[in-house]
């Protein structure tokens, strides 16, 4: 049955009321390197709140204590399982012109991993949260704001998520509540030590309504090479200006490819947080980010510790357009 209601899914440089951030805590993955994270994530904070509030969930009281008294920054107590809040945070959408905060079920990318406490956290925040019985991460989609969202074949159509669904009932599902005309499936492209089964935001994202930005890889001898250029070339079939973001040389922490890419930049009020790796290619990227984004100030964040735990900069971070309301009783 067509969906007659007026909704459509923001794209990130809309205006914005809040960042949401969850700060990591000695039960989560990062317990084993705590003092060497909470200064990486208090930069993010703060970057954010220079432009606009930033809230902050967190668990142990001594995490936040060096911004506490920073204005634009919120903080809430909350339990998490972990920190990656694009994943776990609400989808919002604009809904006949009301904002409407959509909370699906997050099993830990597949259930990998346990996630009761942070499937919880949506409904502890937010105001007007829509609950849906069906699977969906923040990460694995992307909007241009104009109806068109991109997304992955490996992370939707991954086993543990949504079994019963087929591809076309997954499309229609996604076009019925987010209000999308059409969705994009990239079916090529990975990261090794990537725990999502390829979501999209650290892959390809829209950086306007019409233009696209991807991961690159121009190394032959990398284990990606085939599989990003063969995403590459899906990429530059779409009807959108596509623009190569560089190659990042091989990380490892503990023996272990870690998966960084630029692709995972957050834009917020003004600026685009751009996650750096200390890498020969980090300055190159930072110049493509001002040329996509001339009207925003463009500020690198070194997220070679974040990559740790398999994720980056976006992964840790989730936007809320303007007119998204907290419940404000929650402390």
């Amino acid at each position: 049955m067509e969906n007659l209601s007026k909704k459509r899914l923001f794209a990130e440089w809309e205006e914005q009321e809040f960042v949401q951030l969850m700060f990591p805590h000695s039960n989560s993955d990062w317990g084993q390197y705590l003092d060497e994270m909470i200064p990486v994530f208090e930069e993010i904070a703060i970057n954010i709140a220079k432009y606009q509030p930033c809230i902050v969930c967190y668990m142990e009281d001594d995490s936040v204590k060096n911004i506490k008294n920073i204005e634009n920054i919120i903080l809430k107590k909350v339990d998490s399982n972990d920190t990656w809040c694009r994943d776990f945070g609400g989808i919002t959408i604009e809904n006949n012109g009301k904002i409407e905060v959509l909370d699906y079920i997050f099993n830990g990318w597949g259930n990998k991993f346990d996630a009761s406490k942070d499937n919880m956290l949506t409904k502890q925040l937010f105001q007007d949260v829509k609950s849906y019985d069906f699977v969906l991460e923040g990460g694995s989609i992307d909007s241009n704001g104009k109806g068109v969202i991109l997304t992955t074949t490996d992370c939707l159509l991954e086993e543990n998520r949504n079994p019963s669904f087929t591809k076309e009932e997954i499309t229609q599902r996604l076009k019925d509540d987010l209000g999308a005309d059409e969705i994009i499936w990239i079916e090529n492209g990975y990261l090794e030590g990537d725990d999502t089964d390829s979501h999209i935001d650290m892959l390809v994202r829209f950086t306007d309504a019409n233009t696209i930005a991807y991961q690159s890889c121009d190394d032959k001898d990398d284990v990606h090479y085939e599989a990003l250029k063969a995403m590459e070339e899906e990429v530059k079939k779409l009807p959108f200006k596509c623009v190569a973001l560089p190659w990042i040389g091989a990380k490892y922490y503990d023996d272990e490819r870690l998966p960084a890419s630029y692709a995972n930049f957050l834009v917020i009020n003004g600026a685009v947080l751009v996650p750096t790796y200390q890498d020969k290619s980090d300055k190159k990227a930072l110049e493509i980010f001002t040329q996509l984004f001339p009207n925003h100030d463009i500020i690198g964040i070194d997220c070679s510790k974040i990559i740790r735990q398999h994720g980056s900069l976006h992964c840790c971070t989730m936007q809320y357009p303007k007119g998204t309301k907290l419940i404000t009783n929650n402390e």
